[in-house]
Parts: structure tokens; C-alpha cells; sequence
């Protein structure tokens, strides 16, 4: 019978056990969508990737990704920990790390640049989100707040309102007031359900990413405290959500009153969960207009073994 290999990995974090699990299937040839469906719900991790070989040769792989139920454009965590596992493998191969990888995936080329110690080892991968800021609908409070189990007061809306915004993935952003309020959201799957009818020209799954801005010193990056919950996707709450730290580091960029600016924000997720992750990310902002958003972190191989098929 076929043997397909895989590697697990936590992303986002230094620490086994911690961050957001990954599965990649290091060689998809041969498989079709409805095995790839079939090997994502089994892990059941909020996603897992799939390598083949790329259509362009200039390209360094194609990676398909899938959540528990469905096909995605586009995701951070799963960039980041299958980055890690392709340059690693390179370097075996080769005896050196390469600089740089391009992805072909579905939201367009994702291009990652190595991390390296000082040494010359990997200390991390850092990705180029493949789509510029996209912003949806406006989200009503209360439909959002029903969805993550809130109190409509908790929404902060000083800054902006919930609304949907995408980098290669959307999702309904929402601002907190207090890290009390973060910690009290439960995602609520009847809710959510209704909210993805009532904006079903934004999104068949309404993922909910909500955020609290942390106090800094002066001079230091801005620090956020994120949760993101997606349970019409069979993913109840994430640990680390690339995409949607992507996309908010954008929609804060272009709110920023200047005209030029770099915004560099460290990014706390799945806390409330027992599995901290941190995530980096940038956006860079030029006369007004918002371009290359990065996203950055480190990762832990967890497992390796074969899928009999």
C-alpha cells in the first residue's frame, strides 16, 4: 500500500507543545483534492499543507492548504512551519541553507525569506503576505458580538468598527477594550452561522479575530493580545492566526495618520488556550498607501511518519 510522508511542527513558538500545530505532507504527489480533504480531517489540525512539486520551475514548490473541512487561499501559520521544513530538507540536500523560497498557492506567489543566527543556522521563517490589504463589509456590532459570545459594550469602536479585512484571507476583525473582555469570549456556533448568512458575500465560514492592544515601553514594537475563533470551520478557537495578524497589521497601517510609516507589531495568541504563540509582523505604509506586510516566527518539529493509504 502507498506511504505518503509527513512532519508535524508547532508554529509560532520556541516551545514543543506550545504555538499551533502543523501537519505537511513533504510529497503530495499523487494525491488528489478528495485525499487531501480526507488527510486534513483526519490530523484535524486547523490546517495542513501539501507540497508538489511547482508548475514554474523558477518557483521553489506548489503548496496546496486545507483546513478540517475546506480548500484555503491562503493562511500564515501553515507559510511559516512548511517554509521551515522545505529549507531545512534544501539544506540536507545541499549543505546550505537556501535565502530565500517562492510558493505558488491559490492567493498567488508567497515569497519567504530564512532566518538565520549568527551562526548560520535557521532562527525562523518571515513571509510576504501574496495579496495587498483588501477591506470588506463594515460588520455590525451586535452580529459580531453574538459570534464570540461578548457583550456588544466590549467592542471598541474608537478605532474602527469590525469589519472584514484581508491579505490573502479575510476575516471580521474587532477591537477590545479590555483584556478581561478577550479572556470572557466563547465563540458561539448558532450565532456565527447567522452571521455568515447575513454577510455571505464576504465569507462562508465568518472567522472572528479579536484583539487588545497591550501596553509598551517607548520605542518598542507595538504588542497586541489576539484570539481568533472560526467554528464553522470545525476550528472551535486557532493558537496562532498568521493571515489574520497580516491582515489587521495592514488595517492598522492604514489607519496610522501618516503618510509614511513601518509598523512592526509582536502579536500574542493562544494564551487563554495553553498554547502561547508569537507572531511578527510588519507593515510598511508609502505615501499613504499601504504595501509589503510580513509575517514572522519561529517553529518546533513535533512528529514524522507515513499516512498508509
Amino acid at each position: 500500500m502507498p506511504k505518503v510522508p509527513f512532519v508535524t511542527l508547532d508554529v509560532f513558538t520556541t516551545t514543543r507543545f506550545g504555538g499551533n500545530p502543523l501537519a505537511v505532507i513533504t510529497d503530495a504527489t499523487g494525491l488528489d483534492t478528495a485525499a487531501m480533504h480526507a488527510i486534513a480531517a483526519e490530523f484535524g489540525y486547523s490546517e495542513t499543507t501539501f507540497i508538489l512539486p511547482p508548475k514554474d520551475p523558477a518557483n521553489t514548490a506548489e503548496v496546496r492548504i486545507f483546513t478540517p473541512t475546506m480548500e484555503i487561499d491562503f493562511a500564515g501559520h501553515p507559510n511559516v512551519g512548511t517554509a521551515q521544513v522545505v529549507a531545512e530538507r534544501i539544506a540536507a540536500e545541499t549543505g546550505t541553507l537556501p535565502e530565500t523560497l517562492r510558493f505558488e498557492e491559490r492567493a498567488g506567489l508567497v515569497t519567504v525569506e530564512i532566518l538565520k543566527a549568527a551562526d548560520g543556522t535557521l532562527s525562523g521563517t518571515r513571509i510576504t503576505a501574496p495579496q495587498p490589504l483588501s477591506l470588506g463589509s463594515p460588520v455590525a456590532v451586535e452580529t459580531l458580538a453574538a459570534a464570540a459570545g461578548l457583550d456588544p459594550a466590549t467592542i471598541r469602536t474608537a478605532s474602527h468598527r469590525p469589519v472584514f479585512a484581508s491579505v490573502g484571507l479575510k476575516f471580521a476583525i474587532a477591537e477590545l477594550e479590555s483584556l478581561e473582555a478577550l479572556a470572557a469570549a466563547v465563540p458561539d456556533t448558532a450565532a456565527s452561522r447567522k452571521a455568515q448568512a447575513a454577510y455571505a458575500a464576504d465569507t462562508d465560514h465568518f472567522p472572528v479575530f479579536l484583539y487588545v492592544r497591550e501596553q509598551t515601553e517607548a520605542g518598542a514594537p507595538m504588542a497586541i493580545r489576539a484570539r481568533m475563533f472560526a467554528p464553522l470551520d470545525n476550528i472551535p478557537e486557532d493558537p496562532a492566526t498568521g493571515s489574520a495578524s497580516g491582515a489587521l497589521s495592514a488595517l492598522l497601517a492604514t489607519l496610522d495618520p501618516r503618510a509614511d510609516a513601518k509598523l512592526q507589531i509582536t502579536i500574542r495568541q493562544g494564551v487563554e488556550m495553553g498554547r502561547e504563540s508569537t507572531i511578527h509582523v510588519t507593515a510598511e505604509k508609502r505615501n499613504g498607501k499601504v504595501g509589503a506586510v510580513t509575517i514572522a516566527g519561529r517553529s518546533v518539529p513535533v512528529m514524522d511518519g507515513f499516512i498508509t493509504l
